[in-house]
């Protein structure tokens, strides 16, 4: 088991911390919040409150987008990992089931910065509109799964000189049916509606969010 009780995480979102590996230097364990489940279950229809407490985990989640067909198996010079962390499974820790995958860092050492906050300081500049673009291509070469794009779940990582995004949360598919795993037309469609729902987003986290983006989310074009 891995001790958690003393170290503090170097980032958290709204479902999970995240903290350094104590024994590995180049990777990192994600945890649940305390009770978020429990909150998350209460918070849904009742509908889905009815369902199993791994469809309100996100490292059961994780888990699941890392074992979907593409990634299954995948050999360790597969382009399939050219975007994303590598994943090392699950681990018990004091603070319960922990997510550990690799540690993606900056140029100074420290853990990258998300594209959150890269538009937020620099705005949809040239490197990362052109990292966005192979992203995309990426996503379309490899067929590999994900669910909504969003920016504070993609990193910023130098490589070879140039920025390039990695997805560190929200693999997998978000399709009620499971047809774009296993059919290639709808496995096609879906990520181009991923990548189009994407840019959109990206518009709208550099625009005066002059309307909330639940909202602009539903209106057609960027």
């Amino acid at each position: 088991m891995i001790d958690l009780s003393n170290s503090t995480p170097f980032a958290s979102g709204g479902n999970r911390h995240c903290y350094h590996h104590p024994h590995f230097a180049d990777r990192c364990v994600k945890v649940m919040r305390p009770g978020r489940v429990a909150e998350l279950r209460q918070r849904a229809p009742w509908y889905k409150a009815l369902a199993r407490d791994s469809q309100f985990d996100d490292n059961a989640r994780e888990l699941a987008g890392y074992q979907q067909r593409v990634l299954r198996n995948a050999p360790a010079d597969s382009p399939v990992w050219a975007h994303l962390p590598r994943w090392y499974g699950m681990t018990d820790t004091s603070a319960g089931p922990g997510a550990v995958s690799e540690l993606l860092l900056d140029e100074q050492g420290t853990p990258a910065m998300t594209l959150e906050t890269h538009l937020t300081h620099f705005g949809l500049d040239t490197p990362i509109q052109g990292a966005l673009d192979r992203f995309s291509q990426w996503l379309r070469a490899t067929g590999v799964l994900t669910k909504n794009l969003l920016p504070h779940n993609l990193v910023v990582v130098t490589r070879k000189g140039q920025a390039e995004l990695y997805l560190v949360d929200g693999l997998g598919s978000a399709a009620f049916l499971p047809l774009p795993e296993y059919i290639s037309v709808s496995r096609k469609r879906y990520i181009e509606r991923r990548i189009e729902k994407m840019w959109k987003r990206i518009h709208w986290e550099i625009s005066d969010r002059s309307i909330p983006w639940k909202k602009a989310e539903r209106l057609k074009g960027n």
